[in-house]
């Protein structure tokens, strides 16, 4: 892709799951990539394989490092670290802190950092790793719910207010995909995830056709356009449909009749 081909690409949490799936794609289309993780191990390992540079440490401030590894410039950035806790309202403050830090305000801080860059120039490219959680709701987790919410009207308000001053945005929004995080999530993956999951190289393709169509809604699951249309058009309809999972999860955890 001519898009992708010698650019400068930030991905974070590619240590596995998406993010490298993410890195593997662009590198493979021709990139220069940073591999971000948490996990300095892991990022060198994804590194070592595609032939990147790793760049690991917190999300939320890997901007000015990656830039310098790159050469001085950041042409595409992928949001993609993300953590999803279970629980609502009862959950730890720390919990809810943390959701909002990795799954919201790092896309915040990175784009605080890049943007100024981008429109001097005129040019730039940001991605988020959001979820169908985003567009629509997940049961069993309230935090990840909110802050995928969040993360997709950060994406939104993105492109809205900088496209015409040429900075593209993206947001991914898959359902179940086969990745540590999905392992972990329990009744609740099992339930609405599981059935439906695949693979991360699956979103990067996913990914790279939105990119060709300058588009930025990327649903590697076709069907959550309409679970997404519906929810819109009969609001009571839909939370009828998900409470009704919700019941299903509770009996498939033991605490339903």
């Amino acid at each position: 892709m001519e898009a992708v081909r010698d650019k400068a690409v930030v991905v974070t949490g590619a240590g596995g799951g998406i993010g490298a799936a993410l890195a593997r794609r662009f590198a493979a289309e021709g990139a220069r990539v940073v591999v971000n993780d948490l996990d300095g191990a892991k990022a060198e390992k994804t590194a070592e394989e595609i032939g990147a540079l790793a760049v690991p440490g917190d999300a939320s401030t890997i901007v000015p490092a990656a830039r310098d590894a790159l050469g001085g410039a950041i042409d595409i950035f992928c949001a993609n670290a993300g953590v999803a806790p279970a629980g609502g309202p009862e959950a730890a403050e720390d919990v809810w802190l943390q959701a909002w830090d990795v799954n919201v305000m790092a896309h915040v801080r990175a784009a605080r950092d890049l943007v100024p860059h981008w429109l001097e120039r005129g040019s730039g490219r940001f991605i988020s790793t959001v979820s169908a959680a985003g567009l629509l709701t997940m049961v069993g987790s309230a935090p990840y719910s909110v802050t995928k919410h969040g993360a997709y009207a950060f994406a939104e308000w993105l492109s809205a207010t900088y496209r015409h001053r040429g900075i593209d945005v993206h947001a991914i929004c898959p359902q179940g995909v086969r990745t540590d995080m999905l392992a972990v999530t329990g009744a609740a993956g099992d339930l609405v995830l599981t059935p439906g999951a695949i693979e991360p190289s699956a979103v990067a393709d996913a990914l790279c056709t939105a990119i060709e169509e300058g588009r930025f809604l990327v649903l590697p699951h076709p069907e959550v356009a309409g679970y997404y249309a519906a929810r819109a058009a009969d609001p009571d309809r839909w939370l009828g449909a998900m409470n009704h999972l919700q019941q299903k999860l509770e009996k498939a955890e033991g605490k339903g009749a």
